[in-house]
């Protein structure tokens, strides 16, 4: 209390001092009374907090463990009408205030799951295949030595009802596989996988909102079928749009080949599959993988670049600049170069929140009026998620605004000051000057952003780099004078051929963008791997910072308390003691040296591998195989180990030796049906246990053992449909 109310003290000439008693005649009243005044001392900001309301409902939908009717959606829908009167009819401005926020939550709510039902499509619930597959080319990719594309299907073997998109995976590379053609193939598809771990990456879920119902991998070349019947014009629009992203990443990975290529296309196109994995990993141990998202850089250059060209092409010509708004006309060639950049990258989050910042910006100068930066933030937040509610919970929206919200706070606070460390500096050089503003930039840009950004890489990539100021001082001058002004340059030259030259000049800034990604990676203690934590951790310093950027007064402080309970939380929490793979016979027993170890080399190196970095273990999957050395003993009839406290973890592969292990261990991993006579054991997991909750996360305490599986984490949710018992031997593999 003390900390906190020292916190809300305000000094300073032409400040309110709040009348604080001394500490032994500290009041109950004091507290109420110096947060209302804070609270109405900040009402030009309220406004921020209702896509922070519209948020909490989307993430209040998301973590529910059923998936809500329509009645509620629409109940909730109209809760937020009804709110949003009382607060528009209130006289008091607590109240108002209040009222709006929470129409903003039922309105997320409602909005979320109004976008989950829209975007509903069958999803395949069992393996199909081998089967004959015909379908249209929606996108198309390089992936590691071969291809990969998204197709809409019009036939998959004998199915019936078909998925909308599906993704196959191509040895080797086609020419037919363009967005528009229409192939044929065989393939074998698969649902979308669940998550590794309870609290692992449900790439299912980001396949259900992408209308993705199956995923696999192709047998042998497709062959050319006859074009689709006439599409509607939206098809048409984004068959276009498509096929002109696809073609601009061939043309630079044509003149540029390898991961330079695949670089230059991730910058224009959004496209990263041609980036190899340690060149992608020696950026993102170098605190430069924010070059790689188009976001707010790559936006801001493109669009301010071209707004500086513009306006400086025009004042060459006295007659324009004297008589025409040439300022106006640059923001309007600007805006329409920063739409079609939108356009050609894929439109993805980080790229969709830059683009109406920007958008905003230039706007305001058409209207001759400024421009807020945290309030253009909070309207490029509020259109992302009524638009895309499901942006939400992935990092890349996380990330993007954590960063930018940080950054402005920080210009916010900087703005003030700026003038008067001037005047104070005495003279210097403009020039020098102009070196120090910019490199003080880039290094407090950088440092801000990767402290915004560091939970949420830690939540999502279990990772944390240390060097990520350095690289940036190093990259960013070669990114923002040579890489981009060539890369826009190329795109315009793109269509008459002469791009080969400004191409090549975008590679060699790559080349020296990737030499010093590479040193900066290899330095001693780049990287730190992070075990993975909660979410409640994360949504406590989620909203702790948000209260910290948002509120502009000494109480923003306060923000510290939720950033402080959620490290905590982070650092109290206890990894499992035992972790069962998705197949029921990949399984890791954690040691005496708290280390995980796999009982046997594991069936399924994805899920095994997804433990390691989850568990902060940076030790390859040879090396985490358990011996006789660090307690795992295997006959053929299975394997046993024990736990840091001494339970022993039998792991049974035949029915001869389930009665043994039943009698002796404290958990039982069965890969046969244990149907009865397994009472001993705190818990007994069989196969079909598996199968029917997907993989396993154990903590043992005494005589207790807490369970967490992937389908209860999931809930009963459109995405997350358990798999269908016994049946895909009935399904029929198609022709």
């Amino acid at each position: 209390m003390g900390v906190a109310l020292s916190l809300l003290r305000r000094s300073g000439p032409g400040r309110a001092r709040w009348p604080l008693p001394a500490w032994g005649a500290l009041s109950v009243r004091v507290l109420p009374r110096a947060l209302r005044d804070s609270f109405l001392g900040e009402r030009v900001r309220w406004p921020l907090w209702l896509p922070v309301g519209l948020g909490t409902g989307i993430g209040l939908y998301f973590a529910l463990p059923f998936e809500p009717s329509v009645t509620i959606a629409v109940l909730s829908g109209g809760s937020a009408i009804c709110f949003a009167m009382l607060a528009a009819w209130s006289g008091s401005s607590f109240a108002r205030a209040f009222l709006a926020l929470l129409a903003a939550i039922a309105f997320g709510f409602a909005v979320a799951k109004a976008r989950t039902e829209f975007v509903a499509a069958p999803v395949l619930t069992h393996k199909v295949g081998p089967a004959y597959i015909e379908g249209q080319v929606v996108e198309a990719q390089i992936h590691g030595k071969g291809q990969r594309a998204v197709f809409a299907p019009s036939r998959i073997g004998h199915l019936k009802q078909l998925p909308r998109f599906v993704r196959v995976s191509f040895r080797g590379e086609t020419d037919l596989l363009v967005p528009g053609h229409r192939v044929g193939f065989k393939a074998v598809l698969m649902p979308p996988p669940p998550p590794a771990t309870p609290d692992g990456y449900d790439f299912g879920r980001d396949a259900y909102y992408d209308r993705i119902g199956g995923v696999g991998y192709a047998y042998g070349e497709p062959v050319a079928l006859d074009p689709p019947s006439s599409p509607g014009w939206r098809e048409r629009l984004a068959k276009t749009v498509e096929l002109m992203r696809w073609r601009v990443t061939q043309r630079i990975q044509n003149v540029l080949p390898g991961s330079t290529g695949g670089i230059a296309a991730a910058l224009i196109t959004g496209d990263r599959g041609g980036i190899s994995t340690d060149d992608e990993a020696a950026l993102r141990d170098a605190g430069l993988a924010h070059v790689l998202a188009i976001a707010g850089l790559h936006m801001a250059l493109v669009g301010l670049g071209l707004f500086w060209a513009i306006r400086a092409v025009l004042a060459l010509f006295p007659v324009i600049a004297l008589n025409y708004p040439i300022k106006k006309w640059a923001a309007v060639g600007a805006l329409g170069g920063a739409a079609f950049y939108l356009l050609i990258s894929g439109s993805a989050t980080p790229a969709s929140r830059a683009f109406i910042m920007l958008a905003i910006m230039l706007v305001s100068v058409l209207l001759d009026r400024p421009a807020l930066s945290m309030r253009s933030l909070a309207f490029a937040a509020t259109i992302l998620l009524l638009m895309q509610p499901e942006t939400l919970i992935t990092p890349g929206f996380q990330m993007s605004f954590a960063a930018v919200s940080s950054l402005i706070a920080v210009a916010e606070w900087e703005q003030a000051r700026h003038a008067k460390r001037d005047d104070a500096g005495g003279w210097q050089s403009p020039y020098w000057r102009s070196l120090r503003r910019y490199l003080g930039g880039i290094a407090t840009t950088s440092l801000v952003g990767s402290l915004a950004t560091a939970p949420y890489a830690a939540f999502h990539f279990d990772r944390a780099t240390h060097y990520a100021v350095l690289g940036n001082l190093l990259a960013m001058p070669v990114m923002g004078f040579i890489a981009m002004p060539a890369a826009a340059i190329s795109v315009i030259l793109m269509p008459l051929g002469l791009d080969r030259v400004p191409l090549h000049v975008m590679g060699w800034g790559i080349d020296i963008m990737l030499a010093i990604g590479r040193w900066v990676s290899a330095l001693p203690g780049s990287v730190t791997a992070i075990s993975a934590r909660p979410v409640s951790a994360l949504v406590l310093i989620s909203l702790g910072g948000l209260w910290i950027v948002i509120w502009r007064r000494p109480w923003r402080w306060l923000g510290l308390l939720p950033v402080a309970a959620g490290i905590a939380i982070a650092i109290l929490t206890t990894p499992p003691d035992i972790l069962v793979g998705r197949d029921g016979e990949t399984v890791a027993v954690r040691g005496n040296d708290g280390l995980l170890r796999l009982i046997r080399e594991p069936k399924d190196d994805y899920t095994a591998s997804e433990w390691m970095k989850r568990d902060g273990d940076t030790r390859d999957i040879a090396g985490t195989i358990g011996t006789r050395a660090n307690g795992v003993r295997c006959d053929g009839d299975g394997c046993t180990a024990r736990t840091p406290d001494g339970a022993l973890v039998a792991i049974t592969r035949r029915v001869d030796g389930l009665a043994d292990d039943c009698g002796q261990a404290a958990v039982v991993i069965s890969a046969v049906p244990v149907r009865s006579g397994c009472a001993k054991p705190k818990l007994v997991i069989d196969r079909f246990a598996v199968a029917r909750s997907g993989a396993y996360a154990v903590w043992l305490k005494g005589k207790t053992a807490r369970v967490e599986t992937v389908q209860n984490a999931r809930g009963d949710r459109p995405w997350s449909q358990p798999p269908r018992r016994r049946q895909s031997k009935q399904i029929s593999n198609g022709g």
